[in-house]
């Protein structure tokens, strides 16, 4: 109950700061106002897993947790009721392999190095020892990016070359790192990738170097564990950092997971696995169509990317009844052209098809992003399921399937009784291409999100321009509050500032985009000595608009405003 209150107080005070809590944290009576963590999702189609659904259901969310799902369940009078009015619920999505929320270390200034050949480890992009929550950012853009597809857990690794660190899963909410962190290392992340100017600087040199590694990581594990069993007469073994981050791997006891695109890479890593024994993660899989066999025969864990080539199905044309269509005579550049063309088409057809392939032959696999754009993920997913991959197959890539594949699958995957609250509310079947996510739900915690269509003119999409001022007002479940938001400069170079009535600071905006209709934006504010990330999207109708105000872990607010009318 104490750990319940500090989170109410922290919450409280949190909007207090942003100018959208009218009044006192506190009562006369110094108690901390209720804020309810029970949430009743009623009359909504429950997709449980892939093949099972319940028709107009409800889900009881207490605490962060599903206590219950079905056609009658019995709703306690603190829940806040979510009236769904049949949409669908779906349980959140899992990334395999991500960089979400992950911060890039700033480049150094290349220093000379006396010995090319044998350079510092940090400078050959040899870190195995680093810990991927050191370089996680809670408020970064990309958390918001990525729950608003309906993502609520990612398998995130650090970035780097070679050997960047030790990696683990993380829920897509909390206010800092050790928050976000949902369990421990599930792998040892890897790469084919090269140091420039320094060894290994070619692939054949970081497998090479990958080797020497191994084997002594190999050696001084064994000659460690002699030590601890009988050390007499024998040398103090020396602690080696970067030997000792392949332990858990030569046990066995974590995967190596290895970012391999290409089937040329794929292939690398493979004859790396077989010499050296370790279990595989094959991340980021672009072009596996050829190799399915070697895949499934290694037994790896297996991440497809969503990174897909541009594709754009061609429509055939369809000559007027009254006019023969004269063939046209292609010189030897034409036609040459021309069957580049359908070559390059069918390539990128072997990209759109190879999910659909795998499972066909019997390979489980999830879903990577690494090099994939939020933006892309609905278009890029519907683009599958037309190129032969089963709807429910699919799901199971964003859900079960990496459940099972990074060990989650006893809270994570599905909506049942007893799993973490990880959930989306989707307006309709989510694999409709017109479906939007409305409201998210990760550890319990509820993210609220507009879609509303945008505007036509012409066929062409117009942007607004929001320059000006704007009032706005926001509502929270303790009370109503305002302020002021400016906005300045034009196209492409917009600024601004946000103020409050409750507060002094004024906010200065940032990432401020438009898009069409849509107009996003963020700001910074200190919470107990730590800068949260306030982030901001609204649909503008002339002079006035509607919207939502997400506070990192805290949640999401309904927020309208109008233009201030000019002297």
């Amino acid at each position: 109950m104490k750990r319940l209150h500090n989170a109410i107080r922290q919450k409280l005070m949190l909007l207090f700061l942003m100018g959208v809590f009218p009044f006192s944290i506190y009562g006369q009576d110094d108690k901390v106002a209720e804020v309810t963590s029970t949430y009743a999702i009623t009359n909504v189609n429950i997709i449980q897993a892939p093949g099972r659904k319940i028709d107009l259901g409800t889900v009881l969310i207490e605490d962060g947790i599903i206590k219950a799902v079905g056609k009658s369940v019995t709703i306690p009078a603190s829940a806040k009721v979510i009236k769904a009015d049949s949409m669908y619920l779906y349980a959140g999505f899992i990334d395999g392999l991500s960089q979400v929320a992950v911060e890039k270390p700033k480049d150094k200034e290349r220093e000379d190095v006396k010995d090319p050949g044998n350079p510092p480890n940090e400078l050959a992009g040899i870190q195995p020892e680093r810990n991927v929550r050191d370089f996680l950012k809670a408020d970064d853009k990309s958390v918001d990016d990525w729950r608003k597809m309906g993502f609520t857990a990612a398998h995130v690794v650090p970035d780097g070359r070679m050997l960047p660190g030790s990696d683990g899963p993380i829920l897509l909410t909390g206010t800092n790192p050790d928050e976000m962190i949902y369990s421990n290392q599930v792998s040892l992340f890897s790469q084919l990738r090269g140091a420039p100017g320094v060894y290994p600087n070619t692939v054949i040199g970081v497998m090479a170097k990958y080797r020497d590694l191994y084997r002594n990581a190999e050696n001084a594990k064994s000659y460690k564990q002699r030590y601890d069993q009988d050390g007499v007469g024998m040398e103090r073994p020396n602690s080696d950092r970067i030997l000792e981050a392949f332990y858990p791997v030569i046990d066995k006891s974590i995967p190596v997971a290895f970012k391999a695109e290409s089937v040329l890479d794929v292939q690398r890593v493979l004859t790396l696995k077989n010499d050296l024994g370790f279990n595989l993660i094959l991340g980021e899989v672009k072009q596996g169509w050829d190799i399915t066999d070697k895949i499934k025969a290694a037994n790896a864990k297996v991440f497809l990317s969503l990174d897909l080539p541009e594709w754009e199905e061609k429509k055939d044309t369809v000559a007027n009844d009254s006019v023969k269509a004269e063939p046209k005579t292609l010189s030897g550049a034409e036609k040459e052209q021309e069957r580049l063309e359908k070559r390059k088409e069918e390539m990128i057809m072997k990209y759109y098809e190879q999910p659909a392939l795998f499972r066909d032959q019997g390979i489980t696999f999830g879903f990577s992003t690494l090099e994939a754009k939020s933006g892309d993920i609905k278009s890029n997913i519907n683009k599958l399921v037309e190129k032969g991959l089963n709807e429910d197959v699919a799901l199971a890539a964003l859900t079960t399937s990496p459940a099972q594949l990074l060990g989650l699958s006893k809270t994570m995957g599905t909506i049942d009784q007893g799993k973490l609250a990880n959930l989306f509310i989707s307006d309709k079947p989510y694999f409709e291409k017109e479906s939007n996510v409305k409201m998210v739900f990760v550890d319990g915690k509820l993210y609220e999100y507009e879609n509303k269509p945008k505007k036509k003119k012409n066929g062409d999409e117009e942007d607004v321009d929001p320059k000006g001022d704007w009032t706005y007002s926001t509502e929270t479940p303790q009370g109503n509050g305002s302020g002021t938001v400016k906005f300045e400069g034009g196209p492409g170079n917009y600024s601004g500032q946000l103020t409050s009535s409750f507060s002094s600071d004024t906010n200065t905006l940032s990432d401020i985009t438009v898009d069409g209709s849509q107009v996003s934006f963020s700001f910074t504010i200190a919470v107990g000595g730590d800068a949260l990330n306030v982030s901001v999207s609204i649909t503008v109708d002339g002079d006035t608009f509607e919207g939502t105000m997400t506070a990192g872990s805290y949640g999401s607010f309904p927020i309208e405003g109008e233009r201030t009318p000019k002297n």
